[in-house]
């Protein structure tokens, strides 16, 4: 069956139209349940003080319980997307009279927008509007099977679909609407993933809202880590974006900074941008940092029908992660997977990378690198603050996130020997050491990937480009304005001097009473010269001369 319903919402160009996504990875998960009853999951039960425990299919599906028009239902907690759906029906719902159709690689849940009472965490909303899906067998995973009936985004409300489709509150997301109403300024979630398979881990999953897991109170002293905002016009594409630190943002196996150039433009030169999504089971890394966590380990191979890198299942792998100058170590169980039936080429047993390049998911505004999916939350306790990102809140500050390390290096190592090794420490042996950098493999990179590489140069710089066309245009039109005035002027300059000759014309012919031309004098005589009528001959001529010709040189 499929391993992963990851969702993710983003905008594959300006003009397009919004919709949320699901990404199918192309290999089957071997996912266990409990012989006695499969259909039955340990967190259906409720909640009163506002804590409620997550489920854990494999560590491929995380969900909770919510109860919405009266009944409880089990829906996959993601924060990569912003929606509420639910199959099957609900009782006492109220039909809106809008449609819904959101399309995932797995299948497709459309059907007609709802509103009921809706509950989650002790936190009550009496009008929540939802999906109501009838129909899921278009997907390719058996949802129910999975452990959940639905899915609820606890992403931002303007990313939310039905946010969109319908008017006033009731179509805000659940998440929103809860902290709406909600008098404290305590609006914030708080999410800890559990680990399968981890005989040293006593985490256990917990989804809170306003309040913080006993035992755990100190993760409000983490620092405050800033949402990354995205542009106001393509806001559909906000998630929970935070930058790492400078240089130093993810430290490979070999213990040194992996170098990356983030493609989100108003990004820190040496930082890279990651988004916290719960709803994808493995991480989505730029391509260039898979490689450089696992193109070093002895025989490792890429897997083109999985995309994704295979290594022996008995390499451990150290990642690290940094954020606000804390360390956040990666469980090695987390690097990579032995989940997953794969195999190398010759047909013997391999484990997954988990750290997969980004590939569908690859975001052409330039909003973030990489995907920070199940395998890297189960290492951290997670506090998401909503701040001003609540339609119709009246908190002004600012979203944030804060998260508080979970893993200790020393005991994830002996975790990893206990599973992988059988309790044999070879870690440190010759066919584990890591090959020398020049020797390192590198993944291909397919021709789609290069033409989003090509797009994302042009639409992540849109505003820019905007701002561009504005000011050339503004140029442009300023100069056509001074063109046409300059010529008016002209006209009218060319306007005046002839109007002024016509005038002098006009003038001279009443004896240059307002002429602007002085009268001619002789300068013989002060009698003014007037035009003589003409002679009839010659003779006339020689009669004003003395009968000489007037026009004969002087000797």
């Amino acid at each position: 069956m499929m391993h992963s319903f990851i969702t993710l919402s983003f905008v594959s160009s300006l003009c397009s139209t919004f919709s949320v996504l699901a990404l199918r990875i192309p290999f089957d998960a071997h996912v266990q349940t409990p012989a006695s009853n499969p259909t039955i999951h340990s967190p259906r039960q409720s909640s009163s003080n506002g804590i409620v425990p997550i489920g854990n299919t494999q560590n491929f599906f995380y969900y909770t319980n919510i109860t919405l028009g009266g009944q409880n239902i089990s829906v996959m907690l993601d924060t990569g997307s912003s929606d509420l759906w639910v199959s099957g029906t609900v009782s006492g719902a109220t039909d809106t009279g809008s449609s819904l159709k959101l399309s995932y690689a797995v299948g497709t849940a459309a059907g007609d927008i709802y509103t009921a009472p809706f509950e989650l965490a002790g936190q009550s909303v009496s009008d929540q509007a939802f999906l109501l899906v009838a129909n899921v067998s278009s997907f390719s995973t058996n949802i129910h099977a999975n452990g959940y009936d639905g899915l609820i985004g606890l992403g931002p409300n303007s990313g939310s679909s039905i946010y969109k489709k319908l008017s006033g509150k009731s179509g805000n997301n659940p998440i929103n609407r809860i902290f709406e109403q909600m008098s404290s300024s305590n609006d914030y979630l708080t999410m800890m993933l559990s680990r399968k398979g981890d005989p040293g881990s006593n985490i256990t999953g917990q989804f809170t809202i306003g309040e913080v897991v006993p035992g755990f109170e100190n993760i409000t002293s983490m620092p405050q880590l800033s949402i990354e905002k995205v542009y106001k016009v393509t806001n559909v594409d906000q998630h929970w974006q935070i930058v790492s630190d400078k240089n130093k943002g993810i430290i490979g196996p070999d213990g040194q900074p992996i170098q990356y150039s983030s493609i989100v433009p108003k990004a820190p030169d040496g930082t890279i941008v990651g988004v916290l999504d719960s709803g994808f089971t493995l991480p989505q890394v730029p391509r260039s940092v898979s490689d450089a966590i696992y193109g070093r380990v002895q025989g490792a191979e890429w897997s083109a029908s999985s995309e994704a890198w295979l290594i022996p299942c008995g390499q451990l792998i150290n990642v690290t992660f940094n954020f606000g100058g804390v360390s956040y170590p990666i469980h090695p169980l987390d690097v990579s997977s032995s989940d997953f039936e794969v195999t190398f080429s010759n047909g013997s047993p391999a484990c997954l990378g988990t750290f997969q390049p980004v590939t569908s998911a690859f975001s052409l505004l330039g909003e973030y690198d990489m995907i920070l999916g199940m395998a890297f939350m189960r290492n951290t306790y997670t506090l998401i603050n909503y701040g001003n990102f609540i339609t119709g809140g009246s908190n002004s500050n600012n979203p944030y996130v804060q998260l508080l390390p979970l893993t200790n290096i020393e005991s994830a190592v002996n975790d990893f020997i206990q599973v992988r090794l059988n309790g044999q420490n070879t870690i440190n042996s010759p066919q584990y050491a890591l090959l020398p950098a020049s020797q390192g493999q590198h993944s291909p990179e397919s021709a789609s990937e290069k033409k989003k590489a090509y797009e994302e140069l042009v639409l992540s710089r849109w505003p820019y480009i905007l701002v561009g066309c504005l000011v050339f245009l503004i140029l442009l039109i300023s100069y056509c304005i001074w063109r046409c005035c300059c010529r008016r002027k002209r006209m009218a300059k060319k306007a005046a001097k002839k109007a002024a000759q016509q005038k002098g014309g006009a003038a001279s012919v009443g004896g240059f009473k307002s002429g602007p031309y002085a009268q001619l004098n002789d300068s013989q005589s002060s009698t003014s010269l007037v035009m003589q009528p003409m002679r009839g001959s010659a003779v006339d001529f020689e009669e004003d001369y003395g009968g000489k010709d007037a026009f004969a040189r002087s000797r």
